[in-house]
């Protein structure tokens, strides 16, 4: 028996986000950039990609809207923010422009798929 999964367009964008925000946390690690043995950003970011995969929930988006958030933050109050226009170290800068975007990218995604599930519609009087 094959099972196919269907995944909508905007569910594809949301994904390759998020796997270009991990590619740029990798090239940030290939850097020398400081990071644990086994960043927790790593699995922030592939385990809503599985689940985007895997799962149908509808609530999703939300869930994506707020990763993006949690990091973004996180890139402000770590401090890890100078990083992106002190260029000392090119392959952590270049990474970490890619991981914001990346982010940036799938979090909008998210917003455009949240208003398409729940935008208004219309109500016939």
């Amino acid at each position: 028996m094959k099972i196919f999964f269907s995944i909508s367009p905007v569910k594809k964008l949301i994904i390759a986000g998020l796997i270009i925000a991990f590619i740029g946390v990798v090239t940030q690690i290939l850097s020398n950039v400081p990071y644990p043995k086994v960043p927790p950003v790593l699995f922030i970011l592939l385990i809503p990609v599985g689940l985007l995969i895997f799962s149908r929930w509808r609530w999703l988006p939300i869930l994506i809207i707020l990763v993006a958030l949690f990091l973004i933050l996180g890139l402000f109050s770590s401090g890890a923010s100078a990083r992106l226009v002190n260029f000392t170290s090119i392959g952590g800068s270049i990474g970490l422009w890619i991981q914001m975007i990346g982010i940036v990218f799938a979090m909008v995604a998210a917003i455009t798929s949240l208003v398409q599930n729940y935008g208004t519609k219309k109500i016939d009087q």
